[in-house]
């Protein structure tokens, strides 16, 4: 079986909220892959004083989820609690202050995971990325260590992404190469497919090397970028298992196009899981909403061609059933792949047909018998 199974696992776990003028969803399927190894955080209103900020992230692990488990739980009290954060917050919060408080809580939270690892006589080999966003009433500090990423939705556009951090980089293969390591088929020594990360101790060990100057680092970049009330829409926040299958214009204009048919968070979260999924995602998957009060708002006029596309589908759906008469009942990818070759308006931008699967295949097992399908060929047949 590998790191894959023979079935994806579609069970999702969901989580929202709102504060601070703020509101999130968030989604997580495991999928095809063998164990779950992605983490997430969102906490509306902090500690220490911090009533009116906010965080968000999404951890993806790897060789297991240990360290991405530690950091959703542990990560946002390192931050908060260190000295260079809280020296930041006297008087008039200082950006760039903030920022090294940031920065400062990575290092501190990798340095007491190896401490407690090697407490166990044995180190812990699992890794995770973090990508995530601290919202001030003013500024927006977004975090990211690895391959995760975020961005910003502002004025209808994609305003702000981050970076990924991977080998083949140049800044990052210097840093990998004066540790004494080589990038080879884009990954350190041959292995490890991200330059950044927490945890990932056997590549902390160069005797000589700072922690910011090892083969994978644990420094986080931090952008501060000034709010922009009434323009700032949404923050996406997602595992490279959205990534991977979705490029950031694609996913805005998907996002933006299911706020205009629901307020439901979760919802949306939701369908953008389900869709990487069927446009080929083999990855546990991972995404966190954050909508501002700038945010699409439900369209009367968008509802109605929602509703007039799944009406649409399902009797396309009928039709090619129908035609396919005395050959037999065609199968759900037969109705896929002729789906996929017709010219249908309306789908949603980024989305498109794999956005719909799920309409489609609820209509097909309402009009003929359920019958067993291979979801990898469905999933190809709409790719």
């Amino acid at each position: 079986m590998g790191a894959f199974l023979d079935k994806p696992k579609m069970e999702k776990y969901n989580s929202h909220g709102e504060g601070n003028n703020l509101r999130y969803g968030l989604s997580s399927m495991q999928g095809w892959r063998v164990e779950m190894e992605d983490a997430h955080t969102a906490v509306i209103g902090l500690s220490h004083g911090l009533d009116l900020w906010s965080f968000f992230a999404v951890y993806d692990g790897h060789a297991g989820s240990q360290v991405a488990k530690y950091c959703c739980e542990h990560l946002l009290e390192h931050i908060t609690s260190n000295s260079d954060f809280q020296s930041a917050l006297q008087d008039d919060p200082c950006v760039d202050s903030v920022k090294n408080g940031i920065r400062t809580g990575f290092l501190q939270i990798d340095e007491h995971m190896r401490t407690i690892s090697e407490k166990k006589h044995g180190v812990d080999r699992s890794g995770s990325t973090a990508v995530g966003v601290m919202i001030s009433p003013s500024h927006i500090y977004f975090i990211n260590c690895g391959d995760s990423r975020g961005l910003l939705s502002r004025g209808g556009t994609v305003h702000f992404f981050t970076q990924d951090h991977k080998p083949s980089n140049p800044l990052e293969k210097e840093r990998i190469q004066n540790a004494g390591g080589s990038v080879m088929i884009q990954r350190v020594n041959g292995s490890l497919a991200v330059s950044r990360a927490l945890g990932d101790f056997d590549y902390k060990c160069v005797h000589g090397k700072g922690p910011t100057e090892q083969l994978v680092s644990p420094e986080p970049e931090v952008y501060a970028i000034e709010r922009s009330e009434g323009e700032d829409e949404f923050i996406i926040l997602a595992c490279d298992g959205i990534w991977d299958v979705m490029a950031n214009e694609e996913l805005c204009d998907f996002v933006r196009s299911r706020l205009e048919v629901t307020d439901d968070l979760e919802k949306v979260s939701n369908e953008i899981v389900d869709t990487c999924l069927y446009k080929g995602s083999r990855d546990n998957m991972s995404v966190v909403l954050v909508c501002f009060p700038g945010a699409p708002k439900v369209s009367s006029e968008a509802v109605k061609r929602e509703a007039e596309l799944d009406k649409y589908l399902e009797a396309r759906v009928e039709e090619i059933i129908k035609k396919h008469g005395d050959e037999g009942v065609p199968d759900l990818v037969h109705v896929m792949r002729t789906l996929a070759s017709e010219s249908i308006p309306n789908l949603p931008p980024g989305g498109e047909l794999a956005s719909k699967r799920s309409v489609i295949e609820a209509v097909y097992n309402k009009l003929i018998p359920y019958r067993s399908d291979d979801t990898e060929i469905l999933i190809a047949a709409i790719s």
